[in-house]
């Protein structure tokens, strides 16, 4: 429940992890890092996230062989975000992880500090995704690196809104097309999913941002995106 990493540079690292237990470093597995929200960070205490967000436990619906990591961050800033590089790369370094097969997501202020991950070092994850949050950092490396990544969030998120997706959508695509990109190959690396008050209401939620991440680990084609890149 309460891993540990201590990283030279930046403190302690902690956070929960599942590695299966047939691992055999013979083999290469994937690897999956969900960030949390507001109930993830630390000081909330070990294993709250996983009280509250199921993206870790139904990751391992899509691939059996993968080692799944949810950081227990101090903020949603570039502190957390450095630390998520650090922890990713220890792992792959000490794990035989498939280079091919490293995903990242991040929910709410998990996704904030899931854009700086971007900004600074997009090249160590396949695909991301971000649910119910906002994009702080620069799109400048994404676009090089042609990172995809799977925007998700209510129209009425009650915390966010929807607007800064739509604007960072609207950067990431522009910047792509100056790249020389089409429309079609622009879409297989940027997606914008905005979704209506109905995808709530129709499975008895109304609040759009507290409980829109439940629905969206849920979510097989939102999850399958993810793990099927």
């Amino acid at each position: 429940m309460d891993n540990v990493f201590q990283d030279d540079q930046y403190g302690d690292i902690h956070y929960n992890a599942y590695i299966p237990k047939a691992y055999d470093k013979r083999q290469s597995y994937a690897l999956y890092i969900t960030l949390p929200g507001y109930q993830g960070l630390y000081f909330q205490g070990v294993g709250k996230n996983l009280e509250t967000e199921e993206f870790g436990f139904v990751s391992q619906n899509y691939n059996a062989q993968m080692i799944v990591l949810a950081p227990q961050l101090e903020d949603w800033d570039e502190l957390s975000a450095n630390q998520t590089i650090a922890l990713t790369k220890y792992f792959l370094k000490h794990y035989n992880i498939d280079k091919n097969k490293v995903y990242i997501s991040g929910y709410s202020g998990g996704g904030e500090t899931l854009s700086w991950i971007l900004t600074n070092e997009p090249e160590l994850y396949r695909a991301a995704l971000m649910c119910s949050s906002k994009w702080d950092g620069n799109f400048n490396k994404v676009v090089k690196n042609k990172t995809p990544i799977y925007f998700v969030i209510g129209e009425e998120d009650e915390y966010y809104g929807s607007t800064p997706f739509k604007e960072a959508y609207q950067q990431i695509v522009s910047l792509y097309k100056k790249e020389g990109l089409n429309q079609e190959e622009i879409d297989q690396l940027v997606i914008l999913d905005v979704k209506n008050k109905e995808y709530f209401t129709s499975q008895g939620i109304t609040n759009e941002h507290g409980y829109g991440g439940h629905l969206f680990a849920n979510d097989e084609h939102i999850m399958g995106w993810l793990f099927n890149r």
